[in-house]
This record gives C-alpha cells, sequence and structure tokens, in this order.
C-alpha cells in the first residue's frame, strides 16, 4: 500500500525549517518530541530521532537523520526508529542522509552535535566509573566500579558526589587524557553545578600524593590493576575492497562490473560494503515503501553477515552523496557533488506527492552571502624576486608576522618552480618556521594575495633564463611582454575586494567580454575599452593601469559598440565575443579533516562541527574552503613529518579533484600551530587566549585550561617581539585565578580538610600570574579611554593582591584576599575576548553608549562619532540588534568571525 498523508506522523509536521537540532523519543512506538532541556540525555532503554539541518549551497537546506538505539531498548522500538526515520526523510523530500547509531559505537557526526560527550543515563545518581575513547569526540562507557575494570592502557573517569577523579592509564593516548578533562568539565558543570573538587591520578604514582591515596582508598586500598582484556569495543575494524549490491525484490546480488557512477540506476537501491562502513544507496525516483524495504534487508544482512556493533550504516539519497561514499569508485564526476540540483530535488518531491505524501518545497534558508574571508591587516613591506614574495606585517596587537609565498605562473618550467620552492623553504626555515607558506598559481591568486599589489598586472611570457632555454628547446615563439608591442590586459575584479588583477591576453578581439574593461596597448597607443555592463570601478582602475604602464601618455576611450577603426585594426579586425562574467572560485562551509596513509592509500576523516580545540598540537590536518587549502601543522608533530606539509596537501587535493569539484590549481598554504593568519582564523571561533597556555602536550595545555594554571607561555618565547599582553593575558589571569579559587566553593563540612598541595600551588600560581600582568601594565586611571567598558575592576583586585602578596602566611590569606577580591570584582571583566565583546559600551557618566542602526551603517549620512569602527554592531540596542542581525549578541559572538564578517557586510555594519 502507498504510503499517504495521513500515514506521515503529525510529530513532524513543520520540521526541518531552520538550522539546528531536533529530537524525539520513542514512546509507545511514536515519536515524542524532546524538550531543548533534554538535548544530549540519551537513557540506554529507549531510542531516539535526532535531524540535524545545516545551511548548503545556494540557501537550501541539508539534513543528517540519526536514529540512536540504546542498549538496553527494545528490538521493536528500535525496529520503530528505523521505520520513522523514513517516513522523517520523506517530509523532509526524500534527501536527507540516514546514520544508525547504536550505543556506544556512535559516529563522529554525531557526537560532534553533543560535545564534548554524551552520558547515556540510568536514573539516579550513583558513583559510576567510565572509560573515555576518543582524540575529538569522545565515546564514554560505564563499566563495573571495580579494580578490575582498570587497566594501564585506557583513560577512566571516576564520578562521585563531591569529586570527579581522572586516570590516566600508563600506556593512554595524550590526546584522549586531553579530551578526557573536557568531559570532567562537562561532568562538573552539568551534573554538579560547577561545586566540586576535581583530580587527576596518573598509572604507577602509588599513593603519595592525597589525590591518588583518595582514589585507590574508593577501591579498598591500593593494589596491582591487570592487563587489557580485549573486547568487541577495542576491534578496530578495517576497510575493505568495496562491493556493490543491487537490491530487488528484497534480494541482494552482486554487482561484477567495475564501481563507477553510471553503474547506479535511479530506480533501485543499492548496498555497498566497505567491510568497516556499509552504505545504502537510494536513487531519487524509487518509492517510500521500497525504501523501508532497503533498509529492512540491510539490517537482516548485517547479522546474517555477523557484523561487529561497530559497523557504520549511513543510507544516502542520489544527489546527495557523501564525501566517504564517492571516495569508492573508480570514477565520480565532479558535478555530482553534495548538493543536488534544484531540478533533482524537484523530482523527488513530485515522486512522493503522486504516492500521496504531501510535501511541502524544500524551504530554503537565509541565502548565504558567499564571501572570502578577511585580507591580511596593517601596513607591511613587500620583498620578493621572481615567484617569491614575503610580506611582513603586525596583526593587531600581535608579533611580527610573515606570509611567504610562491606564484608560478602558467607558463613557467618545472625547474624554475622547483627551485621557487626551495628558496621559499629555506626562507622559512632562516624565520624559524613562523611565516604562513602559499603556494599561488596564476589565474587562482587569493584575494590576501592580490592585496599585497597596488596593482598586481600579469604579463605573458617570461624574463628567466629557464624559460628563455625552454622557448629555444621548443623552437616556440617567444610572446613575451614588451613595452612597445601589441597587448591586451583584462581589468577584472576579485569577489568583495578593491584588489584587481590585470591578465595580459592574445590580442584578438574574441577575448574582449561586456562585463569587463580591458586596456589595449598598441605602440604608442593606448586604449581603454569599457564594456556595458562593467563597473566604474573597473573602469577607474583601467585608467590607473594604463598610468602605471605608460605615465603620460595619451588615452584613447571606447565605449562598447562606439569603437573606432583604429581600435579593431589593433585587434586584428572585429569579431564576436562572450557577454558572461568570469567565475570565480567562492569560499563554501569549510571542512576540516584528518588523513592517513594506509597501505599506500591516501584516506580523509572528516572532523564534524569543528572548533580550535579540534587542533591538537600532535597533529596534521588540512582546512578546505574550496577557494583555498589549508594543512596546518601542530608544534608536537615530528620534525620530519612538518617537512612533508606540502606533500600532504598536494596529496588531498588530488583526492578530492574528481570527488569535490576542487581545483587543481587552489591555493595551498601551511600554518604553523601559534602562527595562524587571520585568513585562516576566520573560519573558527577565534581565542588568542589560548595560546598563551604552556607549551606542552594537548594534555597539558587542557589541564592548564581546566584547573587555571597560571598562563606563563609568553614569557617562554619570543620576548622581544611578543606584544600579546593587555586585555587577553588579563583576562586570563583573572579566568585563572577564579578557577583557582572556586573550584571547591562548594558546601563546607564540620571537619577541616587540608587543602591538596597541588591545589595550593595552583592558587599561588594564579595569583602570582595576576599580579605579574597588572604589574606589568601598571594600570592607573588615566589608561581607561574616554569609550570604555565600566572602569576596570582589575585596579581593585590589584590592592587586594598588594594586601595578599605582603603578609607572611600565603596560602591562607591568598584564599581569603582574592575570595575576597573575586566576590567584589564584577564577571563582566571576562575570561575571553568574545565575553568581552557582548560587554555594553559605557561613556564618562557610566550611561550606556548606543547609537541608531542608521548612524551606525558604514554609508551612513550621520555617521557616529568616537566609536570602534571595526565594532560598530557592538553600540546597537539588544532590540536593534536583534532586528538588524537576526539574533542576540550572545549568539551572534559565539559564530566564528568570518560568519559575524559575513552577516556584518549584509548589514552595512563591516
Amino acid at each position: 500500500m502507498s504510503t499517504t498523508t495521513k500515514n506521515l506522523d503529525p510529530a513532524f509536521q513543520g520540521v526541518g525549517q531552520k538550522i539546528g537540532t531536533e529530537i524525539w523519543r520513542i514512546e509507545n512506538f511514536q515519536p515524542v518530541p524532546l524538550p531543548k532541556s533534554d538535548y544530549g540525555k540519551f537513557y540506554s532503554g529507549d531510542s531516539y530521532i535526532v535531524l540535524q539541518t545545516t545551511a548548503g549551497k545556494g540557501g537550501a537546506f541539508l539534513y543528517d537523520i540519526h536514529f540512536w538505539i540504546g542498549k538496553d531498548t527494545s528490538q521493536d522500538e528500535a525496529g520503530t526508529a528505523a521505520i520513522k526515520t523514513v517516513e522523517l526523510d520523506a517530509v523532509l523530500g526524500g534527501r536527507a542522509i540516514q546514520h544508525r547509531e547504536l550505543q556506544g559505537y556512535e559516529s563522529d557526526k554525531f557526537l560532534s552535535y553533543f560535545k564534548p560527550c554524551i552520558i547515556p543515563l540510568e536514573g539516579g545518581f550513583e558513583t559510576r566509573l567510565y572509560v573515555c575513547k576518543g582524540k575529538r569526540v569522545v565515546r564514554m562507557k560505564q563499566v563495573p566500579f571495580a579494580r578490575s575494570s582498570l587497566n594501564h592502557d585506557d583513560v577512566f573517569i571516576l564520578d562521585t558526589e563531591n569529586k570527579i577523579y581522572q586516570f590516566n592509564g600508563a600506556n593512554s593516548n595524550i590526546q584522549e587524557r586531553a579530551k578526557a578533562l573536557e568531559v570532567i568539565q562537562y561532568l562538573k558543570d552539568t551534573y554538579h553545578e560547577g561545586k566540586c573538587d576535581v583530580a587527576i591520578v596518573d598509572d604507577g604514582k602509588l599513593v603519595a600524593e592525597s589525590d591518588s591515596g583518595e582514589f585507590w582508598l574508593l577501591f579498598g586500598g591500593f593494589a596491582p590493576i591487570g592487563k587489557k582484556t580485549i573486547t568487541e569495543d577495542d576491534i578496530v575494524l578495517e576497510r575493505t575492497v568495496a562491493k556493490l549490491y543491487s537490491i530487488n525484490d528484497d534480494q541482494l546480488k552482486l554487482e561484477d562490473a567495475p564501481l563507477c557512477k553510471e553503474t547506479l540506476e535511479n530506480n533501485k537501491c543499492y548496498l555497498l560494503d566497505c567491510g568497516a562502513e556499509l552504505f545504502l544507496w537510494v536513487g531519487r525516483v524509487t518509492s517510500v515503501e521500497d525504501r523501508k524495504a532497503a533498509s529492512q534487508v540491510t539490517e537482516v544482512f548485517i547479522v546474517n553477515q555477523g557484523r561487529p556493533k561497530s559497523t557504520r550504516l549511513t543510507r544516502v539519497i542520489q544527489g546527495f552523496e557523501t564525501y566517504s561514499f564517492k571516495s569508492n569508485f573508480e570514477s565520480w564526476s565532479s558535478g555530482s557533488g553534495g548538493t543536488a540540483s534544484e531540478d533533482g530535488r524537484g523530482k523527488v518531491a513530485a515522486l512522493l506527492k503522486q504516492q500521496g505524501v504531501d510535501i511541502k518545497s524544500p524551504t530554503k534558508a537565509a541565502p548565504i552571502n558567499e564571501e572570502v574571508p578577511p585580507l591580511l591587516e596593517g601596513s607591511g613591506k613587500l620583498e620578493g624576486d621572481c615567484y617569491i614574495v614575503l610580506y611582513t606585517y603586525h596583526s593587531g596587537d600581535r608579533k611580527e608576522e610573515y606570509f611567504l609565498s610562491c606564484w608560478m605562473g602558467k607558463d613557467s618550467t618545472q625547474d624554475d618552480q622547483m627551485m621557487a620552492s626551495r628558496l621559499a623553504n629555506t626562507m622559512c626555515s632562516s624565520l624559524k618556521g613562523r611565516p604562513v607558506q602559499g603556494r599561488i598559481i596564476q589565474g587562482k591568486e587569493p584575494p590576501q594575495f592580490i592585496a599585497l599589489f597596488q596593482p598586481m598586472i600579469v604579463f605573458k611570457g617570461g624574463l628567466s633564463s629557464g624559460f628563455k632555454k625552454s622557448i629555444v628547446d621548443g623552437d616556440a615563439k617567444d610572446e613575451t611582454y614588451t613595452s612597445d608591442g601589441i597587448a591586451l590586459f583584462r581589468v577584472s575584479g576579485h569577489l568583495f575586494t578593491i584588489t584587481k588583477h590585470f591578465k595580459l591576453m592574445r590580442y584578438v578581439a574574441a577575448s574582449l567580454s561586456s562585463t569587463d574593461c580591458f586596456l589595449l596597448q598598441s605602440g604608442s597607443s593606448l586604449f581603454i575599452w569599457h564594456g556595458n555592463s562593467s563597473t566604474f570601478e573597473q573602469q577607474q582602475w583601467a585608467a590607473k593601469v594604463a598610468e602605471f604602464l605608460k605615465p603620460g601618455a595619451s588615452l584613447k576611450y571606447a565605449k562598447e559598440g562606439t569603437e573606432s577603426s583604429a581600435f579593431w585594426f589593433a585587434l586584428g579586425g572585429k569579431q564576436s565575443y562572450t557577454g558572461e562574467r568570469i567565475t570565480q572560485d567562492i569560499v563554501r562551509d569549510p571542512h576540516l579533516y584528518t588523513f592517513s596513509l594506509s597501505k599506500g592509500n591516501f584516506e580523509v576523516n572528516e572532523v564534524f562541527n569543528f572548533s580550535q580545540d579540534d587542533l591538537l598540537t600532535e597533529d596534521i590536518l588540512v582546512l578546505d574552503s574550496h577557494a583555498e587549502v589549508f594543512v596546518w601543522v601542530g608544534q608536537s608533530v615530528d620534525p620530519k613529518d612538518k617537512q612533508k606539509a606540502f606533500d600532504v596537501g598536494q596529496k588531498y587535493i588530488e583526492f578530492a579533484v574528481p570527488l569535490e569539484g576542487l581545483s587543481p590549481d587552489v591555493p595551498l598554504y601551511k600554518v604553523t600551530e601559534g602562527n595562524e593568519p587571520c585568513f585562516f582564523t576566520t573560519y573558527f571561533a577565534w581565542d588568542n587566549a589560548k595560546q598563551l597556555y604552556p607549551q606542552g602536550n594537548s594534555f597539558t595545555k587542557k589541564l592548564s585550561l581546566l584547573f587555571g594554571i597560571a598562563m606563563h607561555a609568553s614569557e617562554s618565547h619570543d620576548k622581544s617581539n611578543d606584544s600579546r599582553s593587555g586585555p587577553t593575558q588579563r583576562a586570563s589571569a583573572m579566568a585563572a585565578l577564579s578557577s583557582a579559587f572556586n573550584s571547591s566553593s562548594g558546601p563546607k563540612t564540620s571537619t577541616a580538610k587540608p587543602v591538596p598541595s597541588s591545589q595550593g600551588s595552583q592558587r599561588a600560581a594564579a595569583v602570582a600570574a595576576l599580579s605579574n600582568v597588572l604589574t606589568a601594565e601598571k594600570i592607573t586611571s588615566e589608561t581607561i579611554p574616554r569609550f570604555s567598558r565600566s572602569p576596570s575592576p582589575d585596579v581593585a583586585l590589584s590592592e587586594k593582591l598588594m594586601v595578599f602578596l605582603s603578609v607572611d602566611d600565603p596560602e591562607e590569606s591568598a584564599e581569603k584576599a582574592a575570595t575576597e577580591a573575586l566576590g567584589e570584582v564584577s564577571v563582566s571583566s571576562g575570561a575571553d575576548s568574545d565575553a568581552a565583546q557582548e560587554s555594553p559600551w559605557v561613556n564618562d557618566n557610566g550611561a550606556e553608549c548606543t547609537f541608531s542602526y542608521e548612524r551606525l551603517k558604514a554609508k551612513s549620512t550621520n555617521p557616529a562619532k568616537g566609536i570602534d569602527y571595526k565594532r560598530r554592531e557592538a553600540y546597537l540596542s539588544d532590540a536593534d540588534f536583534q532586528a538588524v542581525l537576526g539574533m542576540s549578541k550572545e549568539a551572534f559572538y559565539r559564530q566564528p568571525k568570518w560568519k559575524q564578517d559575513m552577516q556584518k557586510r549584509k548589514a552595512d555594519l563591516f
């Protein structure tokens, strides 16, 4: 029987209309919406459906549906979740990607919605022992509260009523230790109201420390722990050679033909078996009933094959195939990207409507303004020769920065390219590896590179000895530009920037385009040709370039349709030409990847919903914005591997070209930890304060964040050049102090409890750190600007600290003085720059300083005076902010900076 409107569950009406997460729990075999307050809480006896809505290219919504099955849920409820998932997909137009999630074996994508972790609940509070696994997303599994559950290879969290312990097995992974610290912070904030102590216990350190002694006492005293017992959880499935099965009448048939896109017919379903992962591919014109049947056949296949629980199962719809699915095929045309055309979506909706499923047209998200990231900041100097450009600049209050690029012409020789790369590497090494290194190919210059030149002109031919030799050896004509020859230049704009790019073209009329301006050099004559669709800005730049090429020369202007015979004669005669504008690669939603070389194969895995915290110091990662590719290299990476960064980037590009339509000439950068440029950090909600943490591995840095240990990193390197002190350091030091003194602010018992030595040292270090920062700044009332936030609370805190530093009993007085000071200091001082941005601006009288939207606009006829023009939006009232930018200030500043800038540009506040 066909599926009709009345068969679709009313709980799914109106879903998927906004970006974010929606969750239903299966109750009495029906989906029931879950209150947002319960998001992230999953009971092991239940099944859930999770819908994640994101914005795709062109503003259309993209959907991922996950059905989560608890380990104690009934088979009937699990089956209901699977069936209801198909119905939900039908409501969304039959184009969602579906994922089966088994408790304890959830996909990275699912877990990324609930960072740092999900903790399946079983009711009531009791002492619980968990094993934590995962470097970027954590899989928490509760194990029996017994010494026998511990081992030397894993990281464990023991959650008691008043204290949380992290036990690090001697052989455990550094990055898993670091991630467990995030889980501890989550447990502390979520289940202990922030009022419990935290202790780190290292395997092998016996009972010499009080925390360790307390930990082992909970297990009945210290005793050796056993070796790890290998279970199904520890089996790492390997990818196998993919096998494709067609599904016909509930039967699977192995396809013998080589895997290629053309094999997949749009009226069938297929099962792709990759060993560790299974994909159910659904043709776009298959019926809802066929899709349900295919899902059931796949479940039976998994059971009959005896596949382990960790086997992944993903269902993809034609036109919305995932990166990992397409990578298994020998050929996949670049036009088959992850977002299907409107035509394809229309066919799906039409087919479902024929079956009685009343589907609204797929609603579009707010149009995405596909803009480029910000350019390099500040003024600077240029140095370079041939293909190498070194740009030195200052970004904000940070130390001197470097942007080192190799520009490679389309016709340059391979020898010249290799020599340029070697020289650039030498220059980078001489600067201690700090520069951002870029490989720029002619025709794919990014805006931050073009912005270095006013103007940038690309001439035809070459002057290097290598190029000249290639011309002679190839017996070819040398068409290198000369000042007295004939040349045609295109003046083309770069998206959303005022910088322009001028390209020398073959001097034929067919090269003209109505959307651009052209500069024609014919001997001593210069013509400027204006296309009918060219901009005034392009016309201005054409005149500037003419003056640059031939200072003082007389110019002849030709508007499209009014050209003189002399103009056409210089071009070799009048010909037809195009009216289409040259398309530029644009920034899309960025993706972050890890990579591995398995048996000679290059494999990538996406880091979903990534953040700055996913840039682990031991790793090399690839960030792809489609317009540019970055290879980020952590400080703790092996030096030999650091040298392979460009090789990794090139392998990724070769891998992504056929699958994602990436240009083979896309700009490629190497970015090292601690030297990230603004056009990289714009893809993150970046916090410069995190760079102040002590140097070391991931665990050491996260430990500093959790316990608030003093941030002395700036003192340990680049003292002479590092100017990152000030508000950022002060905020970090205050956060450290607050954390150190408030970590045990829960109810006090009548029995005096000694402060552990580690906690005392943390407090002393935190106080010393803030004192150093305040002393170095020599804070006085004269330093407060006319337009500032409320008078700095740091002055009062500094006075309190001076009292503490003068007494004889530092540990006791530290707590008393700092607790009193912190009680008087408003939390508005902030622990990070983002929080500071949300604070209201005030004038000398303490009144909030706001302006109307009309006065804050960049193109205002009556602009507000005395404001920070880089933060116009901060002066809007809360009501105007919501009306203009469509969200609260808190939500706005939680976004990555590149998204903030896009919205500010759209609202004329940039």
